[in-house]
C-alpha cells in the first residue's frame, strides 16, 4: 500500500492510496469542518477479479514474485489438469484389480496386495531420498521434469495391471507404487526449490500456500471432467487407452514447457558450465535468459571430464609424491584439484575453510580442462595459457596441466564481479559438493596443528 499526501494546500485532495500495482485507488478530500472524505476511484469490476487476485495468487503480486511465474503456473496448471484425468482412470483401474465388482475376489486378497503396494512405495521412498536428495536442490528443474515422466509411466502399469493374472497384478502395483513413491519425493521436494526460487519477498510460505489453492482449483475442475468421462470410457479399453495418450502428451508438453520457462539466478554445474564454455569462447558473460534456455532438463550435462567436488583426500594421493605435487600447486589454495586421466574425471579436495568463491574457482579450473579437451585438436582459437595445457594434455604432463590451469582460474574472482553485474546471485551457489572436507597448512605439514 503507497499513500502520498498533497502539499497544495488550495487543493481539496490531500491524500491519494493505491493498493500495491493493482487498480484500487483512493482519494482523500479535506471538507470545511475539517474531516476527511474518501472517494474510491477504483474500477467498478475490481472488486470480483480483486477477490480471485487474493485468493489464487501471492500478497503483492506479480512485485513479489518472480518474472517467470505466470508462464510456469499457467503450465503447471494444464499438467495438473491433465495429471488428474489420467489419475482417475488409474485408480478405476486399480479397484478393477483388486476386485471390485468380482464376486470371486476375497477382502482379503484385495487388502494384502494395497499394504504390499504401499509397503514398497514407504521403500522406495526412503531409498531414492537417501541417493538422491541432495541432487534434488542442484537440478530441481530436471528432477521436476523427471518426476512427472515417472509418475506417467506408474499410471500406465496401474492402468495395465488389471489385464494380467493376479500373481502378476501385485508386482506390477508394487512397481507402480514404488514410481510413485519417488514422484512424491522428487515433485515435492522440487516444487519447493521452484518456490523458493519464485518467492522474492520472503514470502515462500504464501507462495507455497497460494500454489496449493491453484492445484485445487484445477483438481476441481478436472474432478467435474472425470465425472462424465469415467462412465463413457467404463469397460472401453480402447478408449481408455486412447484418452490416456492423448492427456499424457499434454502432461509431458506442459511440464516441459512449465520446467523451460524457470529462470534461475543461481548457479548449478550445469548452469555453470554453460556459462564459462560460453566465456571462454567468446570472451563474454552470457545473460542468465539465455542460459537457462540451454541448460538441459532432460539428460545431464555431456562432459569430457567429469568432475567429483568434495572428494575425499584418499581419492587423489596415492602416494607422496602425488601430495608434493598438489603442494607445489595449491600451497596458498583453499582447494586442491587432482587430475585422473585414466578415468577422464577431476577430483576436487575442498579446504574445510573454503567459501563459495573457492568452490567455484576449482570447477572453473576444472572447466578449463574440460574446455581444452573439447579443443584439444582445433587450438588456434585457444589462449597461450590453454595451448600450454593442452600440450601438457598432448604430453601426459599433469603437473603441467594442473600449474597452467590453476594460474587461469585465478580470474574466478573478477570473473564473478562480472557475473554478477549480470544478475547471477554468486552467493547462494547450488553446485552439489560431497561433504569431505580437508585441513591442510603446508607450512607445517598437511593436516598443520588443526584437529577435527
Amino acid at each position: 500500500m503507497i499513500v502520498e499526501m498533497n502539499e497544495d494546500k488550495q487543493n481539496t485532495i490531500v491524500f491519494q492510496e493505491i493498493y500495491g500495482s493493482t487498480p484500487l485507488k483512493k482519494d482523500y478530500f479535506r471538507k470545511s469542518d475539517g474531516q476527511l472524505s474518501v472517494v474510491d476511484r477504483s474500477p467498478k469490476y475490481t472488486s470480483v477479479s480483486q477477490f480471485f487476485r487474493s485468493v489464487f495468487l501471492p500478497q503483492g503480486y506479480p512485485e513479489s514474485v518472480s518474472d517467470d511465474y505466470v508462464t510456469y503456473q499457467i503450465w503447471d496448471t494444464v499438467q495438473a489438469f491433465a495429471s488428474s484425468i489420467t489419475g482417475t482412470m488409474a485408480a478405476q483401474a486399480m479397484l478393477k484389480g483388486v476386485g471390485v465388482g468380482d464376486q470371486t475376489a476375497t477382502v482379503l486378497a484385495a487388502t494384502m496386495t494395497w499394504l504390499l503396494k504401499d509397503g514398497t512405495g514407504m521403500l522406495g521412498r526412503i531409498v531414492f531420498a537417501w541417493i538422491q536428495g541432495t541432487n534434488l536442490d542442484c537440478d530441481a528443474k530436471r528432477w521436476r521434469l523427471f518426476a512427472d515422466i515417472l509418475n506417467d509411466f506408474a499410471i500406465f502399469l496401474e492402468i495395465l495391471a488389471p489385464n494380467f493374472p493376479r500373481q502378476y497384478f501385485t508386482p506390477i502395483v508394487c512397481v507402480a507404487g514404488v514410481c510413485k513413491s519417488v514422484v512424491g519425493v522428487a515433485g515435492g521436494a522440487t516444487r519447493a526449490a521452484l518456490t523458493q526460487h519464485q518467492a522474492r519477498r520472503n514470502n515462500m510460505a504464501d507462495v507455497s500456500a497460494k500454489d496449493g489453492s491453484q492445484e485445487t482449483l484445477v483438481n476441481l475442475a478436472a474432478l467435474i471432467c472425470n465425472l462424465v468421462l469415467v462412465p463413457m470410457v467404463t469397460g472401453h479399453q480402447f478408449v481408455i487407452w486412447m484418452l490416456y495418450l492423448v492427456f499424457t502428451a499434454i502432461h509431458l508438453y506442459a511440464n516441459y514447457s512449465a520446467v523451460t520457462s524457470v529462470v534461475m539466478e543461481t548457479l548449478n554445474q550445469a548452469r555453470l558450465h554453460i556459462l564459462l564454455q560460453s566465456y571462454f569462447k567468446s570472451a563474454e558473460i552470457p545473460s542468465i535468459r539465455r542460459v537457462n534456455k540451454q541448460e538441459p532438463v532432460i539428460f545431464a550435462i555431456k562432459r569430457k571430464i567429469a568432475i567429483r567436488l568434495g572428494s575425499s583426500l584418499s581419492d587423489v594421493c596415492k602416494k607422496m609424491h602425488d601430495l608434493d605435487v598438489l603442494e607445489s600447486i595449491y600451497r596458498h589454495g583453499r582447494y586442491m584439484l587432482a587430475l585422473n586421466t585414466y578415468k577422464n574425471c577431476v577430483y576436487i579436495v575442498l579446504h574445510d575453510d573454503s567459501t563459495v568463491t573457492d568452490q567455484i574457482q576449482s570447477l572453473v579450473q576444472a572447466e578449463v580442462l574440460e574446455y581444452v579437451a573439447n579443443n584439444l585438436h582445433d587450438r588456434q582459437n585457444l589462449s597461450i595459457e590453454m595451448q600450454e595445457i593442452a600440450a601438457g594434455m598432448m604430453e601426459d604432463n599433469i603437473h603441467k596441466i594442473l600449474q597452467v590451469s590453476y594460474k587461469v582460474a585465478a580470474m574466478a574472482p573478477a570473473l564473478l564481479h562480472q557475473v554478477e553485474l549480470q544478475g547471477w546471485d554468486t552467493q547462494r551457489a547450488l553446485l552439489g559438493a560431497d561433504e569431505w572436507r580437508a585441513h591442510w597448512d603446508f607450512t607445517h605439514g598437511l593436516g598443520g596443528k588443526k584437529d577435527f
